[in-house]
């Protein structure tokens, strides 16, 4: 598994001043990337062959969260790839080596001229090696929506909310999403469907479910009601 150190920071803190779950997940994705970069196939490798990986599928685990100023490790590992699927783990832990969140994910190689999903070849893929997967109880990759869901506001996207591929990055969907929880609430679980890229100027509706065993489950949808991301919290 590809590592590195960090300790928790007052900017990553949440107001309990504990990790937040964005800064959860913009470990992980640091993580990701270093690897790459150290890998010699980072985001100049992709960028001259005209490629880049979009997350399809988020599930984060949280064992807890730890409070500001601990020591992390935060790791990641290929466990294999398939068609034009990357599957990816991670694993933050403390310093004493407890897990503190696991997460597996699901990655498409996305050729950027042609705007479509191309196949992993060796090339790609094996340069990450493949380890055995964690052990978790793996959800599947979609999010089945309730029947009725509240319209929300719109929310237009902005530069602040982009990343180097000039689309939504992946933690702010899920930051969107936070805000129709309850403050104070504590997610335990966290699933995220990655459908369509939203843009700079694009205008986001968001359509809240909540259930009778607290889960909530949000969708975020394009003016056309084409979908860009469905994020699903488990509470408690």
């Amino acid at each position: 598994m590809y590592t590195f150190e960090s300790r928790v920071r007052y900017s990553e803190s949440a107001e309990d001043g504990r990790l937040s779950l964005g800064a959860v997940i913009d470990y992980m994705q640091d993580c990701t990337n270093f690897q790459s970069e150290d890998l010699g196939v980072g985001l100049d490798f992709h960028r001259e062959r005209h490629l880049m990986w979009v997350l399809n599928s988020w599930q984060i685990v949280i064992e807890r969260y730890p409070k500001m100023g601990e020591r992390i490790v935060i790791g990641t590992q290929a466990y294999g790839y398939e068609k034009m699927f990357g599957l990816r783990n991670f694993l933050i832990t403390d310093a004493e080596g407890n897990c503190v969140a696991k997460a597996n994910s699901n990655w498409v190689l996305v050729d950027t001229e042609k705007a479509r999903p191309i196949l992993v070849t060796p090339e790609i893929g094996d340069v990450y090696g493949k380890a055995e997967p964690l052990e978790m109880e793996y959800a599947p990759r979609r999010i089945r929506l309730p029947k009725e869901g509240q319209k929300q506001e719109k929310i237009l996207v902005r530069e602040y909310h982009l990343d180097t591929n000039h689309h939504v990055n992946n933690r702010q969907y899920v930051q969107m999403a936070m805000e129709f929880l309850e403050r104070g609430a504590r997610v335990r679980e966290l699933r995220v469907e990655y459908k369509k890229q939203a843009v700079l100027g694009d205008e986001i509706t968001p359509f809240v479910y909540r259930k009778d065993n607290g889960e909530v489950i949000v969708s975020l949808n394009a003016s056309d009601r084409q979908v860009y991301a469905v994020v699903q919290f488990f509470l408690g």
